[in-house]
Order: structure tokens, then sequence, then C-alpha cells
């Protein structure tokens, strides 16, 4: 899951780097990571330090125009935590002058729920989302469907121990889910930062399509040339396993990602069979 977010930096810093409107100055905790080096080469400035310290945030932030900025939930499975790292950055922003953050944020469940889902990995970035927008920072909130990425990692389909097939197992009935890959967010962000008129003060849910389980799993079966079935989750002994279950719950109830004014953002984003055609190799299984 670290990975995730530098993905996301990653591909945010490539695009705005490529458009040449902006510089850019990326925080970073390690620098021994491979893409430091391609920020490197596309001309980005970086600071080291971390979303938890105080110093390190002023310091890349200081001069700013604007920023984007993902906390991570996954580092420490704390939600406590994501929400320090975003009201640190908001109340940075807010004292700097920033004029435009971009937040990778999502909704708070629990509240939209009355209580009967939590899902901590989104409530703490829809909390975040709430404070930067009531201390008044000009900011929009990017909601990021599932990544697609996610079915080459944590998704990817399980040999069956009953036979030679693979189960996928994302408990999601016949509810389709919206995914994107998350190398196509960083135009998307880009597009925004262009029209800070249109986007400040919204939330914007990026997406590139949505297909029911059944048909991720075709498309993966015809890339793998294996028969992959969906499978009952909770029987699974996954880690957050819960959290999964309620994000999927979640996710039945069709939360606001749109498909048209993502490919308005970044006409290039890519299907899922584009996506998967793309990483046949990280796909192979035995």
């Amino acid at each position: 899951h670290h990975k995730k977010k530098f993905l996301q930096g990653g591909s945010v810093a490539r695009a705005i780097l490529e458009s040449k409107k902006f510089k850019v100055r990326a925080l970073i905790r390690d620098e021994t990571r491979p893409n430091v080096q391609m920020l490197r080469e596309l001309g980005a400035e970086w600071v080291k330090g971390d979303l938890n310290d105080k110093a390190s945030v002023e310091a890349v932030l200081k001069g700013a125009y604007g920023s984007f900025m993902v906390t991570n939930f996954w580092d420490d499975f704390s939600k406590e935590k994501e929400v320090f790292q975003g009201k640190l950055v908001a109340d940075t922003a807010k004292s700097l002058g920033l004029k435009h953050v971009v937040y990778s944020g999502l909704e708070n469940v629990w509240r939209l729920t009355g209580g009967k889902l939590e899902v901590p990995h989104f409530d703490g970035k829809g909390e975040v989302e709430e404070y930067f927008w009531s201390i008044g920072v000009p900011m929009t909130s990017v909601r990021i469907a599932a990544y697609f990425e996610n079915f080459l990692g944590p998704w990817k389909p399980v040999k069956a121990s009953d036979g030679d097939y693979y189960t996928l197992a994302l408990p999601m009935g016949d509810v389709p889910m919206y995914g994107i890959s998350v190398a196509d967010v960083g135009v998307a962000v880009c597009s925004i930062f262009n029209s800070p008129e249109e986007f400040i003060g919204k939330a914007v849910g990026l997406s590139a399509e949505a297909l029911t389980i059944q048909q991720y799993a075709d498309i993966l079966s015809k890339s793998m040339g294996k028969e992959i079935t969906p499978e009952a989750y909770e029987k699974l002994g996954v880690p957050a396993v819960k959290e999964v279950a309620n994000m999927c719950r979640f996710y039945q109830m069709k939360p606001d990602r749109d498909i048209e004014l993502t490919r308005r953002l970044n006409p290039k984003v890519k299907s899922f069979s584009q996506f998967v055609s793309e990483n046949q190799a990280a796909l192979k299984v035995n």
C-alpha cells in the first residue's frame, strides 16, 4: 500500500512536470525509491521528511501555489494518524495562503450511513475533506475509484483448492464497481489544477469505468487463459477482511464517481481491458 501512495504522487508529479506550467517540489520519505530518480530526471525538487512533521510540511509548501496530497492510512492502519496528517497540511496551507490544494480524499462513510458502516480508510479522508473546507482552504477533493492495480496485488485471482480454476473475491453481488488505473490519475489532477474556478470547493469522483465482478473476472480470464470465478469473500482469511467487506457494502450504495468528467479531465484514461493487456506480465500465474 505504501507503493500506491507513491504511485499516486508520482503520477501527479509526472503529469504536472510534463505539462510545463508549474515546477514541482515533492515531500519524500525515502530518497532511494526508484520514483525519486524519475522525479529528479523530470526536474522536480524534493524535500526529505514526512507528513507527520510540521517542519517538513512547512518546508515543502513554502512559497507554493498549490499542493497535491495523499495521506496514508495503511502505514499504521490508523485513522487518527491519517486525520492528523491531513489537518497538519490543511493548517499549514491556510497559514501559508496556498491558492489550491488537491487532496486525495474519500467519503466519510461512518457519517453518511449514520454510524452503520465503518470504513476507516475512507472515514479519515472524509474527516480531512471536511476540515479543509471548514477552515476555508481552497481545496478540491479527488475521490479515486478502486485501483485497477489492486488486481495485480491484493485482489489478484487465487488458485482454487479444489480444481484448476481461480477465484476473485470481492463482495459486490451484481452491482458494478468503479475502477481506474492509478497511472491515469495524474493527468486528471493536472487538469483540475488548470481549472481552479471550476473545481475549488468540490469533490470529484474519478473513474475509468464501472464493471461487475463477473466482468472483471471475464477480462482477467481472457488475459490469463484461466477460468476465474467470483467467490464468496468473508470466508477468506485475508487481513482487513471486514474493512474491504464494508468498503464493498458502501460501493454497493453507488458513491458518486463520474466517468464522463474523468474522460474530460484525462481523455486517454484506460479501460480495464487496456490496463490488463498492458500488464499481462504482472498477471502471470502458474
